[in-house]
């Protein structure tokens, strides 16, 4: 079935001598994979290798056979020009950190316009910023509403959070928690919006230990999860 929907880029692998397997989460079907015939070699068509960038917000014109195998794209454009996101340092690793993180995380081929329109909105916003360090733990957290784990804001006042759970407990359990100054930045994040993430004033020690936790609460909630290995180029960008 030919299908004309917006889509953002996950992952492009190089296949071959010319061609690449692109992922991409789709407003029409969530989770598509397509296999992009000869496009490093081409330099004439409707499907151009540039638009495969990470994050790269895109309409497609594409085939969905929905059987399991890769699809085809017949036409691409760019629904979104971005003005800073592939060319600012800083801002290209969270864009790569953040492409690979969606990637382990969005598994299923099925639409989920709230998700897809908070995604597009997020990364609208972080194109248009400057003050950024701390976009991408308020992105994370975020996220986990339409993931199904979003943290329990009940009894917020408790002195522990406890990651399998998913709630706050007032004394420490077995398993992975947050305490302290870690916890303290957590409930920050919890209860602010994006235009207000730069009020929240961390140094670099404090942001790699709570991305280090959101990264542990999405591997005790998200089945065959892996860590992504784009961490140590942002923890340098942002050190």
């Amino acid at each position: 079935m030919q299908v004309t929907t917006k889509a953002i880029v996950l992952s492009a692998l190089k296949y071959g001598d010319n061609s690449l397997i692109v992922k991409a989460y789709t407003l029409s079907d969530g989770l598509k994979s397509y296999l992009l015939k000869g496009v490093l070699s081409s330099k004439k068509g409707k499907v151009k290798a540039a638009y495969f960038q990470p994050l790269t917000q895109l309409e497609l014109v594409a085939v969905h056979k929905n059987k399991g195998t890769l699809e085809s794209i017949r036409e691409a454009k760019t629904s979104y020009h971005y003005q800073t996101l592939h060319t600012s340092i800083a801002k290209n690793a969270m864009a790569q950190f953040l492409a690979e993180m969606l990637s382990n995380s969005l598994l299923e081929e099925e639409p989920n316009e709230n998700l897809f329109n908070y995604i597009e909105a997020s990364l609208q916003w972080l194109d248009t910023e400057t003050q950024i360090a701390n976009f991408h733990l308020h992105f994370l957290l975020s996220i986990t509403k339409y993931l199904g784990f979003y943290p329990d804001r009940k009894n917020n006042g408790f002195f522990y959070f406890d990651l399998v759970e998913g709630s706050f407990i007032n004394k420490p359990s077995l398993n992975p928690i947050l305490e302290g100054k870690n916890l303290n930045y957590f409930k920050m994040f919890l209860g602010t919006n994006f235009d207000a993430i730069y009020t929240v004033k961390m140094n670099k020690t404090d942001r790699q230990d709570l991305l280090k936790s959101l990264i542990l609460y999405f591997e005790l909630h998200l089945q065959g999860f892996r860590k992504p290995k784009s961490l140590v180029i942002l923890n340098e960008i942002f050190s």
